[in-house]
């Protein structure tokens, strides 16, 4: 018995995401919340011949609450999309009032449940969802990620663009940092099998990577953002997550907070920071291990600092604002 809470289930991230979960057959509640227009979105999801039932909830009659009661998994794409000329600060002063309400109702909930953020900027987001846990006594930092995993998509594919002869779902690129930006660094170095790109193709994949979600903002000409793409790595990381339940670790990048992850204290002192997006370790009850960022190329330890400056930055916004 398996439940998943999708929290932004009418939006232009959720509504692909609820259907990738319902046809995956990989659960038997789906619990769909959102302002509007769940409760069709529900009705039209349970006309697929798969076993879970799939519930609308909206804001009225304590329709959170029910959404996430008996959740083992929460995905949290609740939020307004960037547009042309809007930076990730500026969604910061809408999303983060958003995240922290539902976290609240989390917290008395749900609180074992796995917490899933997607809503951006994930920089930021995550340090007011774990501080808000925090302040209602139930933060687990094993059980609350930053997704990540678009970011790890676009480095395999954006390199299969430049060099047709890589099979983007054979190769695996770790990509740490943050989730907006300088802040993503994919380590081509590391890439397994090796990847063989030229130094000037490498900065402009690189860069690709760091600012494909500016890409997609201007191609839609302000009628979103990355959609699709982010509701496919984030069913993949959901699918991770399912994994390591069913007793199977898994290894994958997620944004989340060092200190509170076995291994990441460490990692933490060393990098100056709290909240970073590393390889972690999936098991049954969550992250259970963060492991080391490993031997960088010159190139990649410059673009490292310049991750760590801004993430700093994008840290204190979001614990100022839960300080306020």
């Amino acid at each position: 018995m398996t439940k998943i809470a999708l929290l932004g289930a009418a939006g232009q991230i959720g509504t692909p995401l609820s259907l990738l979960c319902k046809s995956s057959d990989l659960f038997t509640e789906i619990a769909l919340y959102d302002i509007v227009h769940v409760p069709g979105i529900a009705t039209d999801l349970n006309h697929i011949d798969t076993k879970a039932k799939v519930t609308g909830h909206l804001p009225d009659n304590n329709g959170l609450a029910a959404a996430l009661k008996g959740a083992d998994i929460i995905v949290v794409t609740a939020g307004i999309a960037r547009k042309p000329g809007m930076t990730r600060d500026d969604l910061f002063k809408t999303n983060a009032s958003i995240i922290r309400d539902i976290f609240q109702e989390v917290a008395k909930t749900c609180p074992r449940a796995l917490c899933c953020i997607v809503t951006n900027p994930v920089n930021s987001t995550v340090p007011v969802a774990a501080e808000t846990l925090r302040k209602a006594g139930v933060f687990d930092p094993t059980r609350l990620f930053g997704v990540t995993t678009l970011d790890v998509v676009r480095a395999s594919t954006f390199a299969s663009h430049v060099d047709t002869s890589i099979d983007p779902q054979s190769i695996k690129v770790p990509v740490i940092g943050g989730h907006s930006g300088a802040p993503i660094l994919p380590l081509y170095s590391q890439a397994q099998p090796p990847v063989h790109l030229d130094n000037d193709t490498l900065a402009q994949v690189i860069h690709r990577v760091q600012f494909g979600g500016d890409e997609i903002v201007k191609s839609k000409q302000g009628a979103g953002s990355a959609t699709t793409c982010m509701a496919y790595a984030g069913f993949r990381f959901v699918k991770a997550l399912l994994t390591a339940q069913a007793g199977t670790a898994v290894v994958e990048e997620a944004y989340v907070y060092l200190p509170g992850v076995p291994g990441g204290d460490a990692l933490a002192a060393e990098l100056g920071v709290d909240y970073f997006a590393v390889k972690v370790k999936l098991t049954e009850n969550g992250a259970s291990q963060a492991f080391p960022i490993g031997q960088l190329s010159e190139n990649e330890q410059k673009l490292l600092q310049i991750a760590i400056t801004d993430l700093r930055a994008n840290i204190a916004t979001g614990l100022d604002f839960m300080a306020q």
